[in-house]
């Protein structure tokens, strides 16, 4: 960790690279895909720029994922289905049509829903989430709020900027989806920007809507459409055939929304983090019986033990899942056995839902997954170099978790874990105004590379935890923000940005202890209590001993993350 901590002087560039990166063409006109809390920060950051900007979002009003409806996604194939398309499978006018273009749809309730994308949010879900800086929660605000409090939270800032779904701002469109982004090519045959393939549905009656297809090019793009947009269901054997035949009982945490679908159900949650142990604890007191399948994680960045402290005593915590036995023709759901990887078998299940993650999924991004078979279209590029696995686990070649190295005019915002995105996100959306108004330098490409080598390293390779973050991490990048954006402030002039605030760790530290009924000590007695769990299921017991340097660390990873 100390290597790391050092390396950041690096990350200014003067040793990597000190002449500096320059940019092939002036950034004027600025795209921006979401409108959730990063979204908005980036379109704060980029009008006070000077930047033309425009921001595009799928859903009817802004938030991300803090916009609730009783609406819920569709089912999670099972199978999974290839990540790059995992999201949505991006629409397109017919060929050969001129731009824009425009259909009408009748009994248009599920297009309209996957235009959308309801959000995985359920009607009881709390956050801790910290306010933006530049709106702090009125005296006597609660640490633990609400996902409606949250929402309108998200609106109100919304409005002040003139961003808000109702404030008829042109630079905004709202109910339209980024279908395709390409590398666009001047009249000299030169990649110069971007090419955004749109498509928006406006309603024209209860069940009827007209979409519309069109083209905008910018110098610049910021994808900030979240990290919760791929559900995944694990690859158990005998659970496809499960799903065929009974499809309306097993679900994703994406879909549960309120504990009476389950009263006086027996049902199975498999997966015990954050979403599996709240919808648990959610629907104890509807359901007639929960069991908790966990499995032991040796990529976890704490004990699971931890979570399964919210879990209320009545539940029955079970072993990780080996296999769902076959069904005998024509026989009950209720009559199914499964058989956990300790041997025990277990039967008279009603429902299951699968609280097991998401992954990144970018559909309009098809020819940057690896492996990617892409025809542009004509005035596209042809070039694209993948920077996306295909397991969605992780996002490649990008400095700072925010520029794309091969070409810093396209951004990912907000793709970092193990932090919070309300205050962490105004150090990385300052930082993409700055740099893209040549008020701030970044390295030369040699030295983005160099960096992004030692980030590689420091986190133990590519993977699925490639972009956590976590408390010391996360407050070392923090430090470099301030540094690298105030001196070119002083240099360049602009904006300045300050630390978080000197209470953010202690109100974290009371709501943890408060939200866990404890302090999360990585102590020996919570090793010895994991320990005797997992091998009363007949699991290994997990060694963290040489994941973190300081092994409190390894529980109060928990504050730093959304509550998710």
């Amino acid at each position: 960790m100390h290597v790391f901590l050092l390396s950041l002087a690096l990350l200014a560039g003067d040793e990597a690279g000190s002449e500096g990166y320059e940019f092939k063409w002036p950034i004027r006109r600025v795209a921006i895909v979401g409108a959730g809390a990063s979204a908005l920060l980036a379109y704060r950051d980029f009008v006070q720029a000077g930047f033309e900007v425009r921001l595009f979002e799928r859903d009817n009003v802004p938030g991300g994922n803090w916009h609730y409806t009783d609406e819920a996604p569709a089912d999670t194939p099972v199978p999974n289905v290839a990540i790059p398309l995992a999201d949505f499978v991006p629409s397109f006018a017919p060929a050969g049509v001129d731009l824009p273009y425009s259909v009408d749809y009748e009994n248009d309730a599920e297009i309209r829903k996957d235009h959308r994308g309801p959000k995985p949010v359920w009607e009881s879900l709390r956050s801790n989430a910290p306010s933006i800086p530049e709106l702090p929660w009125p005296a006597g605000t609660k640490w633990e709020l609400t996902h409606y409090q949250l929402r309108n939270y998200i609106r109100a800032f919304a409005s002040y900027h003139n961003i808000n779904s109702n404030d008829d701002n042109p630079a905004v469109s709202y109910n339209t989806r980024v279908e395709l982004i390409e590398k666009r090519l001047n009249d000299q045959g030169e990649e110069q920007g971007w090419r955004l393939w749109l498509k928006k549905i406006t309603p024209t009656g209860n069940n009827t809507s007209r979409a519309t297809w069109w083209s905008e090019d910018f110098d610049a793009v910021t994808i900030a459409s979240g990290r919760y947009n791929a559900a995944v269901t694990p690859s158990i054997p005998g659970l496809s055939e499960w799903v065929r035949r009974f499809s309306e009982r097993i679900s994703h945490s994406r879909q549960y929304r309120r504990p009476h679908v389950y009263d006086g159900k027996t049902v199975l949650i498999v997966g015990a983090s954050v979403s599996g142990s709240e919808i648990s604890r959610d629907i104890n007191k509807s359901a007639k019986r929960v069991y908790q399948s966990i499995r032991a994680n040796p990529a976890a960045h704490y004990r699971v033990v931890n979570y399964l402290r919210r879990i209320p005593s009545n539940t029955t915590i079970v072993s990780e899942i080996k296999q769902f036995l076959p069904l005998d023709a024509d026989a009950p759901f209720e009559s199914g056995r499964i058989e956990l990887k300790n041997g025990t078998i277990i039967t008279g299940i009603d429902h299951i839902i699968f609280a097991t993650g998401f992954r990144y999924s970018f559909p309009f991004l098809p020819h940057y997954y690896d492996g990617a078979a892409y025809t542009p279209h004509e005035g596209s590029s042809r070039r694209a170099t993948p920077f996306l696995p295909t397991d969605g686990s992780h996002i490649r070649d990008l400095y700072l978790d925010l520029f794309y190295i091969r070409d810093p005019t396209l951004a990912l915002l907000g793709v970092n874990f193990g932090t919070q995105t309300f205050s962490y996100n105004n150090y990385l959306t300052l930082a993409l105004a700055k740099v893209w108004s040549n008020t701030a330098k970044l390295p030369s490409v040699a030295g983005m590379w160099q960096m992004y080598d030692k980030v590689l390293e420091d986190r133990g390779g590519h993977g699925r935890h490639f972009q956590f973050l976590g408390p010391q991490r996360l407050a070392a990048n923090i430090r470099f923000f301030m540094g690298w954006l105030n001196e070119a402030a002083v240099e360049y002039g602009g904006k300045q940005i300050d630390g978080l605030p000197q209470y953010t760790a202690e109100v974290n530290d009371y709501w943890l202890a408060s939200h866990y009924g404890g302090a999360l000590e990585e102590n020996v007695t919570m090793r010895a209590i994991e320990a005797d769990l997992f091998s009363t299921m007949g699991l290994d017991s997990l060694s963290f001993e040489n994941m973190f340097g300081d092994k409190k660390e390894a529980a109060y990873q928990l504050m730093f993350d959304d509550n998710w």
